[in-house]
């Protein structure tokens, strides 16, 4: 039997189909008539199944004997089924007691603390559907303005760039559109390794049709081998860069002037703006050594951008800086100055790092959105402002669905500090890793596989999942439900049908038309939001999504920092700047594809990558720690490489035992709070074993 759904690991979101016999999966393709996948899936897509039938999969609900024993008193009156020791700090329980311990405690808490005390922080490897409970149960049931997704750790400064300039925070032309193009420039994005699906399509219009890219990242990557320009840019320079290009398509007058009067306003003051900004003109990389020859590149870059039917495509690379937001807001400066949007073939496409990403965020799973991105009756606490409340007491109570905050955030001692601090944390997960290690309740729960629910990509587009085979854990939005009931209110919810026709009321603007029967008809193709009568391939092609459907220059300054300020002033820089980012194999905290077995043998650990020109420093040194004003990793393999350049590393941060986000702290994106991930100053010590 061959059953039709979506891979749900990056944010390309592809469509899947599983041939599936006695309730086991024997093998996932695609077909060669799916929209996004063209019949060709990458190696994730492939062989990143076999996690669902891993021994160390969890298949119930545990309580922390602890926890047991010391709320006690609370629980005295209840009746568990039964308590069988997992381990020494577990009890396997059932789900129906552990409904009741967590809808009881939480109640406790909120009685005695209030409601504000609570907080929900959910990930974008569930559905919408649970996704929007989530926040439902969090704002209207509980009554905690506290919600918020793994977005505040990726790409919540292009949702904050781009609805500030254009309306509207996600990509706005289909992948497919890579085939119209004439021109790509990819930013901060190892799109063959994060979003390898879209990077076949950009590869085939290189060989097929010789179409131009230009890449530009502090590092060279596998996407530069076909590039036409690689741009090496210095670290946290990509505002700057940015910038640049906006000056040489101004200074040389290669605006589209028509697209400007119709379509945009504060253009003027933001031309006067660049032009008079000493930090825009390209000539500032004169006095950067060792990117001198970028002055040249940026220009001839800004030439065919604006003159080409061109796609600007982006990624963490862009997003995970102080100036995140003003970088995106920059990029779609570039869009408007150029008429590069609203148009087949040019646009922005901000590339996603998980397939429901996009969808979380949209079914108001943020602090300062209600579904369909309507303000929400009281603005809710960010995530690193949650962490400073759960140290400080404020926060008693987190519900934690899919996201493994003891891992993939920054600053982690100062987390793991946090995770102590509460009085009560419940956690849904498919395995045990690092949030489980501070949860008093855990709930094992459905995978992407297992479950029916709807997910929707980098390019907007809705695809309907379907269980490929059938387990006994439940879904995510199920677990909220049974809790919700037990603190108080029945939500009414029978099945994931049931949820989505909610968010359908909820979020009418994006998803009003998008029935499960429209989905299940269109497996293959999905739809791409607004669904009205039809689906909306592309974006703003007469208007803007603002009020007055106009697009807005915002201009900002670069300020000169880091890498850039010490080689301005000194010629050279002191210890090593630290970039990171992903591998093909592996997604995220790996959870999932650590326990496929192919997957982790091909990447069982973080390795450091150092420029050869660094070679001698780096030479009898097979493993060194890093070490920020923050923390320090564990040891890791080094690997010499072409790839980087003098002074700068790079490593992954998929496996927790690395350490790697305890190198990184509280500096984050002035606007959003997303975290300085792509660029911490480090030293290079010896592991204590060799002291």
């Amino acid at each position: 039997m061959v059953i039709d759904s979506v891979c749900t690991y990056c944010g390309v979101g592809c469509d899947i189909s599983a041939e599936v016999e006695d309730n086991k999966i024997q093998k996932i393709f695609a077909k060669e008539e799916g929209v996004v996948s063209q019949g060709r899936l990458c190696i994730k897509g492939k062989q990143g199944w076999d996690f669902v039938n891993h021994p160390k999969r969890l298949r119930n609900a545990r309580v922390r004997k602890s926890f047991l024993a010391k709320n006690s008193a609370l629980f005295a009156d209840l009746d568990m089924d039964y308590l069988e020791p997992v381990d020494h700090d577990f009890y396997e329980i059932s789900y129906d007691s552990a409904y009741e311990l967590a809808a009881r405690k939480l109640k406790a808490i909120t009685d005695e603390f209030g409601s504000h005390s609570f907080a929900a922080i959910g990930g974008a490897r569930t559905s919408c559907e649970s996704s929007y409970l989530f926040q439902h149960f969090t704002r209207h049931v509980v009554g905690s303005p506290h919600v918020d997704n793994c977005a505040r750790v990726c790409h919540s400064p292009s949702l904050k760039g781009m609805r500030t300039t254009i309306g509207e925070g996600a990509a706005t032309n289909p992948f497919d559109d890579i085939y119209e193009t004439e021109f790509m420039v990819v930013m901060g994005s190892n799109t063959t390794e994060g979003h390898p699906i879209v990077a076949n399509r950009m590869l085939d219009v290189i060989k097929q049709k010789n179409i131009e890219l230009a890449v530009l990242d502090v590092r060279r990557i596998q996407l530069s081998k076909s590039s036409t320009h690689h741009l090496s840019i210095p670290y946290e320079a990509n505002l700057m860069i940015l910038n640049m290009m906006a000056y040489v398509i101004l200074s040389e007058d290669l605006v589209n002037k028509a697209f400007i009067d119709t379509r945009t306003k504060g253009y003027e003051e933001y031309r006067n703006s660049i032009l008079n900004d000493p930090y825009a003109n390209p000539e500032y990389l004169l006095q950067i050594p060792g990117y001198e020859s970028l002055v040249e590149e940026v220009r001839s870059v800004s030439r065919k951008y604006a003159t080409r039917r061109s796609l600007f495509f982006w990624g963490l690379g862009i997003t995970e800086h102080l100036d995140g937001s003003y970088a995106v807001m920059a990029i779609t400066h570039l869009a408007m100055l150029t008429g590069n949007i609203g148009k087949r073939g040019a646009g922005l496409m901000p590339l996603r790092g998980q397939n429901n990403v996009q969808g979380t965020c949209d079914v108001g799973m943020l602090p300062y959105y209600a579904p369909d991105y309507q303000p929400p009756k009281e603005v809710g606490m960010m995530t690193p402002d949650l962490i400073n409340a759960m140290i400080e007491g404020k926060i008693k109570a987190l519900f934690n669905i899919s996201e493994d905050i003891a891992h993939i955030h920054p600053n982690q001692n100062k987390i793991h500090a946090a995770l102590g601090n509460l009085d009560l944390l419940i956690v849904n997960e498919l395995f045990d890793n690092e949030i489980t290690k501070f949860a008093d309740i855990i709930f094992g729960v459905k995978s992407a596989y297992e479950k029916t629910g709807v997910y929707v990509n980098a390019e907007r587009r809705l695809h309907l999942s379907q269980p490929l085979i059938n387990v006994t854990m439940p879904d995510d939005w199920e677990v909220i439900a049974e809790i919700s009931k037990r603190y108080g209110t029945d939500l009414g919810v029978k099945t994931s049908r049931d949820v989505w026709e909610k968010v359908r009321i909820d979020a009418p603007n994006r998803f009003g038309g998008a029935s499960y029967e429209k989905l299940e008809a269109a497996r293959l193709r999905g739809l791409q939001w607004p669904v009205k009568e039809e689906d909306t391939p592309v974006l703003h092609l007469s208007d803007f999504r603002t009020k007055d459907g106009l697009g807005s220059f915002r201009y900002h300054q670069y300020s000169p920092r880091g890498q850039v300020e010490e080689l301005r002033e000194h010629g050279e820089h002191e210890g090593y700047y630290l970039t990171t980012g992903r591998v093909l194999v592996h997604y995220n905290n790996a959870a999932q594809t650590n326990a496929c077995d192919k997957l982790h043998r091909s990447h069982s650990e973080d390795t450091l990558l150092v420029s050869v020109e660094d070679e001698e420093f780096f030479e009898f040194k097979d493993f060194v720690v890093l070490k920020s004003e923050y923390g320090q990793s564990a040891p890791l393999r080094v690997k010499v490489s072409s790839t980087v350049k003098k002074g700068t590393l790079f490593t992954t941060f998929h496996h927790a035992k690395s350490n790697i986000n305890f190198l990184f702290g509280d500096e984050a994106d002035e606007l959003i709070k997303t975290a300085r991930f792509k660029s911490v100053k480090v030293e290079v010590i010896k592991p204590d074993y060799l002291e």
